[in-house]
């Protein structure tokens, strides 16, 4: 069985940069920390350290158990901070990322679950482009990213991707352009003036191939990162633009546009993206074991 002492150790010298340094934070001897240390690589068959020169660096082992020990002594902080603030009364914070691509209405049924809890959360929400958002969370300032993707493959960030729900897209049109249709959908997207998300969004590449496939050629009056501002410029008028068909009757009944049809092929899908493999925020939990959490209340839910 593994010994968290010995662990604690080995991760007290890793971060310290050398067993002298971590002996001076620490108040214990040299000669205990390294022994501590040889009995971990006994216990476990492997070498965590080697020396170079006068220094001793993490072998690729050491760097895993390493990123595993972060892991565990991180979320050991967390509950001990999370069981302190139940005994105080006190409310524990949801910090909580979202990506612009992600439409509010989206995001407010995602989270849902959290503000059901039966000990309250206090939720911050902040909105920005992913990379940034990423960059929060791998430094601890935030609990969870909500994306509509899983992490970027290319982003020098260690997280974990937990598919939360997905929804098809549909199109919608202000009544000045709905006069101007010609033909059922989707020939009636043919030479109209169509609002797309941003190149970052995941959905845009789907959504273009899908509208190659169907033999349409839209023009294409504009592109949008936020969706929020997408959705206020197809409102008034300035192009037929796509949204969640989840929140259809939420699009329709805001921004007085009519839902055009229904592309079945083209799905977006809704991610909490975290740096712990294994989730231990209540309401991070909460979050990710709703089965169907956009179906179950998108009737309920707030504006779009």
């Amino acid at each position: 069985m593994l010994n968290y002492k010995q662990l604690h150790h080995f991760w007290s010298v890793a971060r310290a940069g050398g067993v002298v340094r971590a002996s001076e934070r620490s108040g214990l001897a040299p000669q205990t920390l390294s022994g501590q240390i040889a009995a971990l690589e006994a216990s476990l068959g492997v070498t965590l350290f080697r020396r170079q020169g006068r220094r001793l660096v993490l072998t690729e082992t050491g760097e895993m158990v390493l990123n595993y020990a972060e892991e565990i002594f991180r979320i050991g902080s967390e509950l001990e901070e999370a069981l302190q603030n139940r005994a105080a009364g006190r409310i524990i914070p949801f910090r909580v990322g979202v990506a612009d691509v992600v439409p509010k209405a989206i995001a407010w049924l995602l989270l849902a679950p959290a503000m059901q809890l039966e000990d309250p959360v206090r939720i911050v929400c902040r909105e920005d482009k992913l990379d940034r958002l990423l960059g929060e969370l791998a430094i601890h300032k935030l609990d969870v990213v909500l994306a509509d993707g899983p992490m970027p493959e290319k982003m020098n960030v260690r997280g974990y991707n937990h598919k939360l729900a997905e929804s098809t897209l549909s199109f919608f049109a202000a009544p000045s352009l709905t006069e101007r249709l010609a033909g059922p959908f989707p020939a009636c997207l043919d030479r109209m003036p169509l609002l797309v998300p941003g190149a970052e969004a995941a959905v845009r590449r789907p959504l273009m191939q899908w509208l190659e496939q169907q033999k349409v050629v839209p023009r294409i009056a504009g592109e949008f990162d936020d969706a929020a501002l997408l959705r206020a410029f197809g409102e008034a008028g300035v192009g037929i633009f796509p949204a969640p068909t989840v929140i259809a009757d939420q699009v329709c009944a805001q921004h007085g546009v009519r839902c055009l049809g229904e592309a079945a092929t083209v799905t977006e899908s809704y991610y909490a993206i975290s740096v712990e493999r294994r989730l231990s925020h209540p309401a991070t939990l909460a979050i990710s074991r709703s089965d169907d959490p956009l179906s179950e209340r998108a009737s309920a839910g707030p504006q779009a």
